[in-house]
């Protein structure tokens, strides 16, 4: 009976654990472990908890549970907000739903600030509901209703939302939070749609810029900057699609912002306190800064044909000027290739404006050896490359689009050598390790220059034409010193062969067959000659070097 009774007596959590620590004991004794130093006593009257108190929760539990269903929550809650707020709310005052909005806000402030030291994510999370009530319920002031209070064009309509974008902006800057700062301007570009008006929405995007600048100047937030970039460039877009694009001709300012708005984003990054100039940060924000000049061109082209020519000019220029100003103050390669190229492009799209073909493509080749010459200076060998492949493409599109050759192809023959040229005597500050670009520029000139000539002069003389080119190679070799000029005479002189064996023997009169053969033929041995004494003097010089290190005269002495 007393055992039974013992038995029913209730055990604690203590006295478990005890027991099992003694078992552990005793069964490390019999395997002959070293003995574990037991832990601290439990202080009697201090919980326990173990397998029948809380159950354990795991730390990814734990961020579902706990964070993102609070942070869920918090987002429906305010989603479910504002669409009663965007109800029509018939029989009550229209001014009532924004109201009731302003105190939800409210509400979601005060209980942000009342989280803040316990929960500050959710505190933040709250604080970020309440700033979009805040905006929506002053949005409701001029939609939703029938009909609404204020008209959206109004200037009442635009004071409201630019009040209520303040207090956010306000809200995020006093908090140091990028991200609140963030939210506040995405209600500001929603605020500039939300009016129409042009020198609204020009304004309201140019303010929040510089608010954007400033938060990187101040607070070093560069992520801002490039949050803030393709932001004023889809409002731009959304505003001009809205007003159908090629009909939004007035104000001609809004069109010039668009490179006042590039200037000022580039200005800005260069204010980071880390210049890690190839870093994300850095090259995301000039890549997307550069995006804005093809919204430039899409609005000039559409709306603007008759400065269409001056408005791509001065897009050049602005591009080219930031190239400059990131490689003086930053020497970033990424962000000075990007625009760079984007300056280019614009001048392109200017010449392609201004003259007819096939006039364009000299100017074209005109503008090859320009981009040759800054890429120097930048010190870019990225330029480089994307220049041949331009070069490439316009005399591609040259034998495509003009039917009957007027001396033109020999302007690509003389720039692809002339930047040949370029390239030899830069090679050390380009930091070119290879031969490659300046071979791809040689071959061009190589299969260009014949080309050319073949259109050009007529049939009978081509070949002795060839045979001048190759002559002024091997001239070139004389002048420069260059193997690769000696190598593209002798294939010009074999292409030359090939050309009058196959091709002019059935075509050419007798005088002009013959007379190309007996040139051609002269010109070969000529040139055989000339190597066989090159060759020789050549053995006699190693020869003399030899015998003057092995202390005996020479052969012919």
């Amino acid at each position: 009976m007393n055992e039974s009774n013992r038995q029913q007596e209730p055990v604690t959590v203590a006295e478990t654990l005890a027991r099992m620590e003694r078992r552990l004991a005793r069964v490390e004794l019999m395997l002959g472990l070293e003995q574990v130093p037991e832990s601290e006593p439990v202080p009697p009257g201090k919980p326990v908890v173990g397998v029948g108190s809380l159950p354990v929760v795991g730390e990814f539990e734990v961020a579902v549970g706990q964070h993102l269903f609070a942070n869920i929550g918090i987002v429906v809650l305010a989603i479910g907000g504002a669409l009663a707020l965007s109800l029509p709310w018939q029989g009550w005052p229209r001014s009532l739903p924004s109201v009731v909005g302003w105190l939800l806000a409210g509400g979601l402030f005060l209980l942000a600030r009342w989280l803040q030291q316990s929960l500050p994510l959710i505190g933040k999370l709250c604080r970020g509901a309440g700033m979009a009530l805040l905006f929506f319920a002053t949005l409701r002031l001029c939609y939703f209703g029938a009909p609404s209070l204020l008209d959206p064009a109004s200037v009442a309509a635009a004071a409201c939302l630019s009040l209520a974008v303040a207090v956010n902006l306000a809200i995020g800057w006093w908090r140091k939070s990028v991200w609140l700062t963030g939210l506040a301007m995405v209600t500001g570009y929603a605020a500039a749609l939300a009016v129409g008006t042009p020198w609204y929405v020009l304004g309201m995007v140019t303010g929040l810029s510089l608010v954007a600048g400033l938060a990187l100047r101040k607070l070093d937030w560069p992520w801002l900057v490039v949050f803030a970039t393709p932001c004023a460039f889809v409002t731009y877009l959304l505003w001009a699609l809205g007003n159908r694009l090629e009909e939004v001709a007035s104000p001609f300012a809004g069109v010039c912002l668009l490179l006042v708005w590039i200037v000022m984003h580039g200005l800005a990054m260069t204010g980071r306190q880390e210049h890690t100039t190839e870093g994300p940060v850095a090259q995301a924000g000039s890549f997307l800064n550069c995006g804005g000049y093809f919204l430039f061109l899409l609005h000039t082209f559409l709306g603007y044909r008759e400065a269409f020519f001056a408005a791509n000019v001065a897009a050049s220029l602005v591009m080219l000027g930031m190239a400059v100003m990131f490689w003086v103050r930053e020497r970033s390669r990424f962000a000075t290739f990007v625009y760079a190229m984007t300056g280019y492009a614009a001048l392109n799209m200017a010449l392609i404006k201004a003259t007819e073909v096939p006039e364009l493509f000299v100017w074209l080749s005109a503008q090859s050896l320009l981009v040759v010459t800054t890429a120097i200076w930048f010190r870019s060998r990225f330029i480089i490359v994307a220049n041949f492949l331009i070069y490439l493409a316009v005399v591609a599109c040259y034998m495509v689009l003009v039917q009957q050759e007027n001396g033109i192809s020999l302007v690509f023959g003389v720039v692809a050598l002339t930047s040949s040229r370029i390239l030899k005597w830069q090679k050390n500050r380009l930091e070119l390790k290879t031969e490659l670009m300046r071979n791809a520029y040689l071959t061009s000139a190589f299969i260009v220059l014949p080309y050319a000539i073949y259109h050009i002069v007529p049939q009978a003389w081509v070949a002795l034409s060839w045979v001048g080119i190759a002559l002024f190679y091997y001239v070139m070799n004389l002048l420069t010193k260059a193997r690769k000029y000696r190598w593209m005479g002798h294939n010009t002189l074999l292409l030359t062969v090939v050309y009058i064996l196959i091709t002019s023997i059935g075509r050419l009169a007798g005088t002009q067959r013959i007379l190309s053969f007996l040139v051609l033929g002269t010109v070969l041995m000529v040139v055989s000659l000339v190597f066989t004494m090159i060759r020789t003097r050549q053995r006699r010089s190693e020869a003399e070097a030899k015998a003057a290190e092995g202390g005996t005269p020479p052969a012919d002495a």
